[in-house]
């Protein structure tokens, strides 16, 4: 999928994410090696982003599994059309049950969901499990065989394996601990706040009318935020949105007012806004 390191960072700008060398490194080596890609960090950093831009870039489907408590293996895996089977038997009642349970279990009644769906693809294919720090233990058991031997079993059908390796993106929050057999199945990257003239890049390109000193006071005062005691700090998605805000209000320069009235985009929680209010100084950014 890609030559080196600057293939990787020049042609994912090109669909507008902006990497870091340890980024286009990683997503690099994932792509060689053929492993797949554990990223973690905060809500907000481009975690998602990534497997989507790596999808464009290889011009590949991409299939996502949304990892959520709950979720199992007929969400996750595959499940079978139990109302199509239904209606199947009744249809053949005068067959012998061998017959008819050969037929009900068959490709015509799979349903795939989005891990078989990935290891089952012809074409070039982007598989992103997202969140995977908010499903259940029991869900990285699943992960574990397709991550592994890159093959799905399907007891009344054998295993499938995969005829071309999809591209793997893991995505976590870390708000719990991921078993130590499923790191070891990955690569791992992490990706935090970017720093200032990074942050300061990407506003310019995905807030092209802003002009270069507002974006700039704006990756400052987001800085200033960051480093406060916060419940939630701003991402680079509140950077985004806050940047877009100040064009839609007709703001040219960050006074006392304007971040009071549109702190709200930045800080979702009010004992934060609160905080931020007391102890916001804009003339020391």
């Amino acid at each position: 999928m890609f030559t080196s390191v600057d293939d990787v960072t020049a042609r994912l700008a090109g669909t507008g994410y902006l990497a870091s060398p340890a980024v286009a490194t990683t997503v690099f080596l994932a792509d060689r090696l053929g492993k797949p890609l554990l990223v973690e960090g905060p809500a907000g950093v481009g975690k998602t982003e990534l497997a989507k831009a790596v999808a464009q870039v290889a011009d590949a489907r991409l299939v996502r599994l949304q990892c959520y408590e709950g979720v199992d293996e007929s969400r996750a895996l595959y499940e079978w059309n139990h109302a199509k089977q239904l209606l199947r038997i009744t249809a053949g009642r005068g067959e012998s049950w061998d017959e008819t349970r050969t037929d009900i279990f068959s490709e015509e009644f799979l349903l795939p969901r989005p891990l078989l769906t990935a290891i089952r693809g012809d074409e070039p294919t982007v598989l992103l499990i997202d969140e995977t720090d908010k499903a259940d233990v029991e869900v990285e058991g699943l992960l574990l065989e397709v991550l592994s031997d890159f093959q799905v079993t399907v007891p009344e059908l054998g295993t499938i394996t995969a005829t071309r390796r999809p591209f793997v993106v893991l995505t976590s929050n870390a708000s719990r601990e991921l078993s130590e057999a499923l790191r070891r199945r990955c690569l791992f990257l992490h990706i935090g706040f970017p720093d200032e003239e990074l942050e300061r890049r990407i506003v310019r390109l995905k807030v092209p009318e802003m002009d270069a000193a507002l974006a700039e006071s704006v990756v400052r005062v987001v800085g200033a935020l960051r480093a406060m005691d916060l419940r939630k700090v701003p991402s680079v998605a509140e950077t985004i949105d806050w940047a877009r805000t100040l064009l839609a209000l007709g703001a040219h320069t960050l006074d006392d007012a304007v971040v009071r009235e549109s702190l709200g985009v930045v800080l979702k929680h009010q004992d934060d806004v609160l905080k931020a209010t007391a102890k916001l100084d804009l003339d020391a950014v």
